[in-house]
C-alpha cells in the first residue's frame, strides 16, 4: 500500500509541477526556467476526440479541421494557465480572421470555468474535462499531465508544436504565423 501511495503522491507532484510560480530570485533578476517543449508528436495527424463544452453541448475537434488550431489544457487554480489566458484571447481576435481557432480544454469544474471566462472575456470554445480531458492531452503528446500545454495543429490537421509549461504570446504568435 506505501509502495502505491508513494508512486501516487510522485505522479500528483509530476502534474502540479507546471502549475507553479516557477521564478527563481536572484538578487540582480527574476530567472524563468525554459518550458519544455515535445517533440515526440510533432508531425503526427491530430487525434480525434470529443468532450462537451461549458454548456454541456458534445463538440469534436473535427468541428475545427481546415483551421490552425490551438488547442490549449488548462486550469482556473493553475498560475501560468491563467496568466497565458489574455494573450490567447487577444490572438484569437487577431487572427481568427485568417483561420486561427484556439479551443480550451478545462480541467475544471464547470461553474469555475464559466465564472473565469465572463470575468477575463475569453472568446474562443472551452470544453470541459477531468479524466478524458487528461487522457486527450496524453494523446497530444502531454504525458504527465503537466498544466498548461499547449498544442498547435496545422491546417491539414498535423501537431506542429508542443509547450509543456506557460507559453509567452510573442512565442504563440511566431508559431501561429508559420501556419496561417
Amino acid at each position: 500500500m506505501k509502495k502505491i501511495s508513494i508512486v501516487g503522491l510522485a505522479l500528483f507532484a509530476l502534474i502540479l509541477s507546471g502549475c507553479g510560480d516557477n521564478n527563481t530570485e536572484t538578487t540582480k533578476e527574476v530567472v524563468k526556467p525554459k518550458a519544455v517543449v515535445s517533440t515526440s508528436v510533432i508531425g503526427n495527424q491530430r487525434p480525434e476526440f470529443s468532450l462537451a463544452d461549458i454548456e454541456g453541448t458534445t463538440r469534436n475537434i473535427k468541428e475545427w479541421d481546415g483551421k490552425v488550431l490551438v488547442i490549449n489544457f488548462w486550469a482556473t487554480w493553475c498560475p501560468p494557465c491563467r496568466k497565458e489566458m489574455p494573450a490567447f484571447t487577444e490572438l484569437q481576435d487577431q487572427f481568427g480572421a485568417q483561420g486561427l481557432q484556439f479551443v480550451g480544454v478545462a480541467i475544471d469544474d464547470a461553474d469555475k470555468v464559466t465564472e473565469f471566462m465572463d470575468t477575463y472575456g475569453v472568446n474562443f470554445p472551452m470544453l470541459l474535462g477531468d479524466l478524458a480531458a487528461i487522457e486527450v492531452g496524453k494523446a497530444y503528446g502531454n504525458r504527465f499531465g503537466a498544466l498548461p500545454y499547449t498544442v498547435i495543429v496545422d491546417r491539414q490537421g498535423k501537431i506542429a508544436f508542443t509547450r509543456r509549461g506557460e507559453l509567452e504570446k510573442h512565442t504563440a504568435e511566431a508559431e501561429i504565423k508559420k501556419l496561417l
